[in-house]
């Protein structure tokens, strides 16, 4: 069968133009929406937890066209040339932008299991392997802090002094600071309160940059640490944060700020 030309150039268009439908979910006044659109949509609701179903593919794409709609009348309106809309807009592009440049860098940059290992034996030996359970009381100047350790000395109770103490977190408790490693305190501190015995306390002032202290040890017990396992998706995290402070200190570094 031989087709005429008229026919064979409708044809032949249709042919053309069934591809790019098919790239389309609708055409709202002649300005298609593509279908790529509602898959990064679906890909953004499944990343939330949301399940890709064709029942939310549906909903994405009646919410595209009811966007489509709002966005031309806006347009009319001549709404998308204003400043606070154009800055808007900068902001928004600059945030999703950035948020695929630190995907494409943690792809490239993956967190090791070997990283994650060392990160967590060295968080072993910086908290070593004794907790302390310790109270103290904070002044500012260090004769209050002598004149408590007198009345101590006289009989006086930790606990009553320590309602006196500038550390508003522990003063209501008896100036206690709960199960720590040394490690969770500034250096003069640790080193005075592991130089203690049990039920006693520093028989002079110990001073850091938040004061004078007075401290107690009421008790001492080997260090609960967590497994590897237990801890390893919070070390990767506190890694993947360094690496991008590193990577962004780096970028700056290189850049012309004036």
């Amino acid at each position: 069968m031989t087709l005429k030309p008229a026919r064979l150039l409708v044809t032949l268009l249709a042919a053309v133009a069934l591809p790019v439908l098919a790239q389309n979910v609708a055409v709202v006044n002649g300005k298609p929406i593509p279908s790529s659109r509602v898959d990064t949509m679906a890909k953004q609701m499944s990343s939330q937890g949301q399940k890709d179903t064709p029942e939310l593919r549906a909903m994405i794409k009646e919410e595209l066209i009811n966007r489509e709609i709002l966005m031309q009348e806006a347009d009319k309106r001549g709404l998308s040339n204003s400043p606070d809309v154009k800055n808007q807009l900068d902001i928004a592009r600059q945030a999703i932008v950035i948020r695929a440049l630190i995907g494409d860098f943690l792809k490239k940059n993956p967190v090791s299991d070997a990283e994650v290992k060392a990160e967590y034996d060295k968080f072993k030996a910086q908290a070593g392997d004794k907790e302390y359970l310790a109270r103290h009381i904070l002044v500012e100047k260090e004769e209050d802090a002598k004149a408590i350790i007198a009345k101590l000395k006289s009989g006086a109770k930790f606990e009553e002094l320590a309602k006196q103490s500038k550390d508003p977190g522990s003063a209501a408790n008896g100036g206690s600071l709960d199960w720590a490693s040394p490690s969770a305190f500034v250096k003069p501190f640790s080193d005075a309160m592991t130089g203690l015995q049990k039920g006693q306390f520093t028989d002079t002032p110990v001073k850091t940059q938040f004061g004078y202290h007075v401290i107690k040890l009421d008790d001492v017990r080997a260090a609960k640490i967590p497994a590897l396992e237990e801890v390893k998706p919070q070390i990767a995290e506190s890694i993947q944060q360094k690496k991008l402070q590193a990577f962004q200190q780096e970028l700056k570094s290189k850049a012309s700020v004036k």
